[in-house]
């Protein structure tokens, strides 16, 4: 199983971790960041869902955070290059 199917499965079974993502993407973005770190979005979503709200912790993996990047920005087309992606060396 490839990284890109364990995070398609992840994300299929979990989608309210991506509505978090891009929830507090478009903050920032509304807010005027033209750049940030997708690291700190999901870092946000840990904090939320473990810190501020009852409910769900999310356990991201790490090497999904690269393919919610990935992600919002194909769905979001304007918002090309909010974060900076290196070439994945395994997907």
């Amino acid at each position: 199983m490839t990284l890109k199917d364990k995070f398609d499965a992840w994300d299929a079974e979990n989608p309210e971790v991506y509505k978090l993502f891009c929830k507090f993407t478009l903050q920032a973005a509304a807010r005027g960041h033209k750049r940030l770190s997708a690291w700190m979005i999901v870092n946000r979503i840990r904090w939320e869902t473990s810190v501020v709200t009852s409910g769900n912790d999310y356990k991201v993996s790490n090497d999904f955070i690269a393919l919610y990047a990935r992600k919002f920005m194909k769905e979001h087309p304007q918002y090309e290059g909010f974060f900076s992606l290196k070439t994945m060396k395994r997907v």
